[in-house]
């Protein structure tokens, strides 16, 4: 879908929800088109800016919705720099609006504007490592406070998130789809990757779900979901946020660089700021590569449900290549 068909179909529904809220909007304008359509939008009274969120369909309840606000609000209370939401005037903070030419409703929500680049772009033009594993040491400070938060948070009632537990990750219907069944795998890898994904549910299985390592995670923790803004780094896109291992927010984070040269120096780095903010044992760190593959089948299967997003192949290839690289050395006895 072009930005033209975007706008066309989505920015009158924006426009529609965003008289509900307590501002004069004025230059509203497309941010990005992926699971949810994102805009931005300003105050004609005082130029503040805002982001628009027009969730899709079918993903989270509006409950969901508002427990991910919830939890959003309570990171902020704890000093993680976090979007700040924005109620409707009616105290509401997701508001239903119509979509005619897509035939459904969207919930829409806004929030304050975070001024920032993604981190993702600073780490591809840093030229230092030094930079790069600074960055990722922070990142790790900040994935750690997080995880000391949610594993000491008693949430309200009515709080509702899904669980990214054995069965949401590697079970018969996984949150992110089956990502065994992608129409570009042969019958020959779709084996390969089913016969794996069993042995990976039975370690899952056999995993402990205290606080103390599974509890409230971003689900989305990589480099691309953190907006850089001098020395703040703010956490964006909470879409994945549920109940899982803190591991996967880990390898979530580190997932995509480990065929760099310097991947071992990044993993260090990260697990360093992680470790100084919250301690954990070596144990626990060493399902790290299991869950490092667990997120890259995972999102084979985000591939397989989200074609029209028309990602560049290259990268579906390259995922893909290494996911069934690692399952190979698996079935031939091998460890990650």
């Amino acid at each position: 879908m072009d930005n033209e068909t975007v706008d066309r179909t989505f920015a009158p529904a924006a426009r529609a929800a965003l008289k509900d809220f307590p501002i004069e909007p004025e230059n509203l304008s497309l941010v990005s088109l992926s699971e949810n359509v994102t805009f931005k939008v300003t105050d004609g009274r005082d130029g503040q800016a805002y982001v628009l969120r027009l969730h899709r369909p079918g993903y989270h309840t509006l409950e969901e919705l508002d427990s991910e606000r919830v939890w959003i609000r309570a990171l902020a209370d704890v000093g993680v720099d976090v979007p700040t939401a924005v109620a409707a005037c009616d105290g509401r903070y997701y508001v239903p609006v119509a979509i005619p030419d897509m035939g459904e409703q969207r919930f829409v929500g806004l929030a304050r504007w975070t001024e920032g680049r993604l981190l993702s772009g600073v780490l591809a033009e840093a030229a230092d490592q030094n930079v790069v594993e600074n960055y990722f040491g922070q990142l790790g400070a900040i994935t750690a406070s997080m995880h000391n938060q949610s594993s000491a948070w008693r949430p309200p009632a009515g709080f509702t998130r899904h669980a990214l537990d054995a069965d949401g990750l590697m079970g018969d219907a996984p949150h992110w789809g089956p990502f065994w069944e992608h129409r570009v795998l042969s019958a020959a890898e779709r084996q390969l990757l089913h016969d794996v994904r069993g042995r990976m549910y039975e370690t899952l299985s056999g995993l402990s779900h205290d606080a103390s390592t599974y509890s409230l995670i971003h689900a989305d923790m990589h480099p691309g979901n953190i907006l850089v803004d001098g020395n703040r780094l703010t956490v964006i896109d909470f879409d994945d946020t549920g109940y899982g291992w803190h591991q996967y927010d880990i390898a979530t984070a580190l997932t995509g660089w480990q065929t760099k040269p310097n991947a071992a120096e990044i993993e260090q780095a990260f697990l360093k700021g992680y470790r100084a903010t919250r301690p954990v044992p070596d144990e626990a760190l060493n399902l790290i590569p299991t869950f490092r593959l667990i997120r890259w089948m995972a999102t084979i299967g985000w591939f397989h449900q989200r074609p029209e997003l028309n990602r560049p192949a290259s990268v579906f290839d390259e995922r893909k290549a290494w996911v069934l690289e690692q399952c190979a050395v698996l079935q031939r006895g091998g460890s990650l």
